[in-house]
């Protein structure tokens, strides 16, 4: 393209793709420096003009040489931009020392349209999602490329190494805009079919084999893990079989070389690996220098490796500084405990005799480290000093690795932030003042939670709503500016819950706060209850509202962390107080119908928690607890003798003929039958007389309703819950729970209420008795207890957990289990080998707005007691159960 009446020079430059360069033969000197007059931009560009000479670096009034750097300067710039699919520079006009340049660009197409084509459709969505194809993306030869490159990697670390992608665009009824067409062809996904070694004597194939850890030949058993070929993952493999000889002595032993055969006709590989051994090494003196605060007989219990010892490469480098565990106990964590950040440890070989290999252990102990300038980023919601009086890293302390690691934990344990996203940053670290300075980098999640649900269950239909807010802040509450849309931001929790249906209702607000008092690790809660039962027809479906049960509760409670023997601790103490009102409420569920219970109870529990940063998929550390729950023994005080209250005259308790008293004739000649209700005629007179079943269970409930008056028993429960990391992110939980609840005075008995039901998914949407319900998979719920509740029971469960994912949005992850237990009506029928046994499988889902959901399929081994047929499969639905 020439200007009119001008002659070309020169033909063109070309900088990236098809640029050009035009000068004019009459005016244009070659070489001269010119002052920049303008640049006229031309082409199919939707960015102005100014934007685009900003973008290209020139000015007006510059000096620049054409052709020179200034230009094809302006053009890389240009062209790093990836707007622009052609980018042509043209001599517009030069007046004297002024020139006047033409910019004509060609806009890069943006996507309209994208679809993929040879995988599921559901899958494409999310390959799009993942590879951000949005509309109105610029499409450009880098785009191609990279997404292109992506799906084939994508796919090959699947398994399918042959995987092609194929894409086309096609321009759409604009000029501007393009559609994108991507072809999937995954292929058969590539298995190894042997892997095979040679030159190995000391350890065998299988053995080897096993070191593979993301490397396995095909094996119709194996279920963990696939047989596929993934490079970078085989190479890895390759370096720990080198580290499995040097567990075993073999220092020098290595690959001399490693082959892959493709068989194109069953679409398998085949490796071979070549090695060379060498000898067994053991280990000879051990010599430390360097160090002044430890002696040498305090680095050698850490170290724990003694002379003569078989040379293990891998476990001394555990014992200097295990990575795999930043918490480990080594020789780097035991200085960077005590403030020398800057220390550092090598272990050298110095001497190798024969067999035997001399090591020096040299150490620089380097100035002791103090933290300085703590911060925290990324808190939008949580108020700073929340997060604060969590950490163990304070400024002006000695720096201390363990105390930073806990630090993160106590962050994540928290619930308001991503705990996979959790990052410390070293900042400023400066080893001649001895100082460094530690930011946070925390996420922020959502906090609270909304349940709100309608459902057909017992007959009717329940409707619920449930609030939970965890990042509540009650000193904002009568700010108006705080609702955003609740007052947010200092840790506490407050909970309202309402459900309710034709025949109940239930209402509930619970709160807590876990600095009571903002010093101290001290936590206060509170809750307040209340709940009514009509007496209902399952039959007719009728409501009788004038029958009436009702439950109001209140407790208060506090609990404190303790430092000795570790602050892991927590004590625990609460008060509660619970009133059950009965108004002609006659449905067998207790002995009386009308009256009134009083539960005052006194809860002390001391819990040792260490479970891992995540509270949703803990990897590691444990969770113990035993507690006591108490009421007063109004029996000692209270003046009734509960032996001769069965005799009074005021109660008459009724007896049933057979059990222990003879048949006989009544005070009118009427013969009594075995099994009748017969009742003396005054206290120990000996004189009995036949009276109606209506009545003998009228002076039942008398006399329970004055023996539960009060509530008196005690309930002791334990609980141990271990969270084992077995591979990467695989983790086995063991737990195992005992509880049992006796009577200070075993003529008044035990109470009906506060027993324990065990079986089914846990779950109790609410309890006319203050029962205690506890998950057994693979049986109907309750069902492994009596009618009336076990008074002791003992659980066992062994969950093998994987993860889906653990991102922000949502923590999804799959069990397997084994699980046994059982309830018993007392202490004499308690045999803890006789149990129910169950095994199964489920799934985990937790979104911050939604808190827990899950499903598990469960297979019951054993009959429900009073059955003769075991459980078999049964499907249990898990919502807001965390643990």
């Amino acid at each position: 393209m020439l200007k009119k009446g001008l002659q070309l020079l020169f033909t063109f430059i070309i900088i990236g793709s098809s640029t050009k360069l035009v000068a004019q033969e009459t005016k244009l000197e070659n070489g001269k420096e010119y002052i920049l007059g303008g640049v006229n931009v031309t082409g199919k560009s939707k960015y102005s003009e100014q934007t685009v000479v900003t973008f290209s670096g020139l000015e007006k009034g510059q000096k620049i040489l054409v052709p020179g750097e200034d230009i094809s300067s302006a053009i890389k710039k240009l062209w790093k931009l990836g707007l622009f699919n052609d980018v042509n520079f043209y001599v517009d006009n030069i007046k004297g020392d002024s020139i006047f340049l033409e910019l004509n660009l060609i806009e890069s197409p943006r996507l309209s349209d994208i679809k993929i084509q040879g995988i599921k459709k559901g899958k494409s969505e999310d390959l799009i999602k993942e590879i951000d194809l949005k509309k109105g993306k610029i499409v450009n030869e880098n785009l191609i490329t990279t997404t292109k490159n992506y799906i084939e990697n994508k796919y090959k670390k699947d398994g399918f190494y042959n995987t092609k992608v194929f894409i086309s665009t096609t321009p759409d009824s604009t000029e501007t805009e393009v559609k994108m067409l991507v072809n999937i062809d995954k292929g058969d996904k590539v298995k190894i079919k042997s892997i095979d070694f040679e030159g190995n004597s000391q350890l065998s194939d299988s053995k080897l084999r096993k070191a593979f850890k993301n490397t396995k030949q095909k094996n119709p058993i194996r279920i963990f893990k696939a047989s596929k070929y993934i490079k970078e993952k085989y190479k890895e493999d390759l370096v720990t079989v080198i580290d499995k000889y040097k567990e075993k002595g073999f220092r020098d032993a290595r690959i001399i070389s490693d082959s892959i055969t493709y068989n194109k006709e069953d679409n398998l590989i085949n490796i071979k690996v070549n090695l060379e051994e060498g000898k067994k090494y053991y280990f000879g003196n051990i010599r430390y220098l360097g160090n002044t605060v430890y002696t040498d007989q305090q680095l050698s219990r850490i170290l724990g490796i003694k002379k003569g010892d078989v040379y293990n490469g891998v476990l001394l480098q555990k014992r200097i500084a295990d990575n795999s565990n930043p918490d480990a106990e080594d020789l780097t964590n035991l200085y960077q405990n005590n403030g020398y950040l800057f220390s550092s440890i090598n272990p050298v070989e110095v001497k190798t005799s024969n067999d035997t290999i001399d090591f020096e252990i040299r150490i620089t102990e380097g100035p002791i480290a103090y933290f300085n300038k703590i911060t925290v980023v990324g808190n939008d919601r949580t108020n700073d000093h929340v997060i604060y009086r969590e950490l163990r890293t304070k400024p002006g302390q000695k720096y201390s690795k363990e105390d930073l690691i806990r630090s993160v934990r106590e962050i994540g344990q928290l619930g308001f932030f991503d705990p996979e996203a959790i990052r410390p940053d070293f900042k400023n670290v400066d080893a001649q003042s001895g100082t460094v300075d530690i930011e946070y980098n925390v996420v922020e999640k959502g906090a609270s939670q909304i349940e709100l649900q309608g459902g057909y269950g017992g007959g009717g239909f329940i409707g619920t709503l449930g609030l939970s807010f965890n990042n509540f802040s009650a000193k904002n509450i009568f700010k108006k500016d705080s609702y955003k849309p609740l007052p947010m931001g200092d840790g506490q929790k407050m909970a309202l819950r309402l459900q309710g249906s034709s025949y109940f209702q239930t209402y509930s607000l619970s709160f807590s706060e876990p600095w009571f008092g903002g010093r101290k690790p001290v936590s206060f809660s509170t809750s307040l209850s209340h709940s009514k039962q009509f007496l209902y027809n399952y039959q007719t479906r009728d409501v009788t509202r004038d029958q009436s049960f009702n439950i109001t509760s209140l407790s208060v409670g506090i609990a404190k962390q303790l430092s000795v023997p570790d602050d892991y601790f927590v004590l625990s103490q609460s008060l509660s107080f619970q009133y059950y009102d009965l108004n002609n409420y006659n449905t067998g569920l207790f002995t009386f119908g009308n009256g009134s219970s009083r539960n005052f109870a006194y809860t002390v529990g001391l819990s040792r928690n260490s479970k891992g940063l995540n509270p949703i998929y803990p990897t590691y550390g444990s969770e113990f607890s035993v507690s006591g729950r108490f009421t007063l023994p109004y029996s000692l005080f209270n003046g009734i003798d509960y032996g001769d209250l069965k005799e009074s005259d005021e109660y008459k308790l009724r007896y049933k003929s057979g059990s222990g008293i003879q048949t006989q004739t009544n005070s009118n000649g009427e013969i009594v039958q075995e099994g009748d209700y017969i009742a003396q005629t005054s206290a120990n007179s000996g004189i009995y007389e036949k009276v109606s079943a209506s009545d003998a269970d009228l002076d039942v409930a008398k006399y329970d309703q004055k023996r539960y008056n009060w509530l008196e028993y005690y309930k002791i429960k334990f609980k141990a819950d271990w969270y084992t990391r077995i591979y990467d992110k695989l983790v086995l939980r063991s737990l195992g729970e005992f509880g049992y609840m006796g009577a200070y005075n075993q003529e008044r008995g035990l109470v009906p209420f506060e027993r324990f039901y065990l079986g089914g998914d846990g779950l109790a949407n609410y309890s006319l008795d203050g029962r205690e319900t506890i998950q057994l998979r693979g049986y109907p719920n309750n069902s492994l207890s009596s009618v009336d509740g076990g008074t002791i029971y003992n659980k066992f469960s062994l969950e093998l957990r994987y993860p889906i994912t653990l991102k922000q949005a949502a923590t999804i992850y799959g069990l397997t289990f084994l699980e046994a237990g059982a309830a018993f009506d007392d202490f004499k029928a308690y045999n803890p080998f006789k149990m129910q046994r169950a095994a199964g499988f489920g799934l985990r889902v937790f979104m911050p707005a939604f808190g827990l959901l899950g499903i598990d399929f469960a297979h019951g081994f054993d009959a429900v007691p009073g059955q003769s047929t075991k459980s078999g499969w049964q499907t249990h639905f898990i919502i807001g159960q965390q643990f």
